[in-house]
């Protein structure tokens, strides 16, 4: 009895989890991908100070299965709401759009669905034909708005705070790919999308 009891209230949360939720919204995590999260969250503040070093769009089909579009692993991917949550046991912010922005996220989706397949960006560079996290959800948003900036992007960096020294874990990185450190180049990242002010946050009950 004590068994179905849980199973019940279990479903019951589930299900309220995912009514908060609305296609477009953005979902804000911290996952732990050793020394290179560690860097990312060292450099970058998300909203209420919180760490976010990943995000994802929320699609829903017939307000019952969620998915989440991301850019992770090796390529841009549409991943089950579950799966994704299974990342972090941190707590996980929802950002929504602001009233006024709320038609472009019909093409917002469109967008994102067009790109699954296209290649992870591990050169951090913007448009190279590759994307990391924030980087689709910058693109996804600019096609959305007519091709015009909706977030903004800023001079990316990879030294240890009020040092002139890279990180270790992103020197390795980029000598593995035998390119320069692209610092000062234009990029963004999931906490500093946290803050722009077209949209929203509230803590997403887990």
């Amino acid at each position: 009895m004590k068994n179905i009891l849980f199973f019940i209230l279990f479903s019951v949360s589930i299900f309220a989890q995912k009514k908060e939720l609305k296609n477009g919204d953005l979902l804000f995590i911290n996952i732990n991908c050793g020394g290179m999260c560690d860097a990312i969250n060292a450099v970058t503040q998300g909203y209420k100070n919180n760490d976010f070093n990943h995000m994802g769009l929320v699609v829903t089909i017939n307000n019952k299965d969620f998915f989440v579009y991301e850019a992770i692993g090796k390529s841009v991917v549409k991943t089950p709401l579950k799966d994704f949550l299974a990342y972090t046991k941190k707590t996980v912010y929802v950002g929504t759009l602001k009233r006024k922005h709320l038609h472009l996220i019909p093409k917002a989706i469109s967008f994102c669905e067009s790109q699954l397949g296209v290649p992870y960006d591990d050169e951090f560079l913007y448009d190279n034909g590759k994307y990391y996290c924030s980087e689709l959800i910058y693109d996804t948003f600019k096609f959305a708005n007519n091709n015009k900036p909706f977030f903004k992007l800023f001079p990316m960096t990879y030294k240890e705070p009020k040092s002139d020294n890279f990180f270790p874990v992103w020197v390795e990185h980029f000598a593995k790919r035998g390119i320069e450190i692209p610092e000062g180049k234009p990029g963004c990242n999931p906490g500093g999308m946290s803050l722009d002010k077209k949209i929203t946050l509230k803590v997403f009950q887990m």
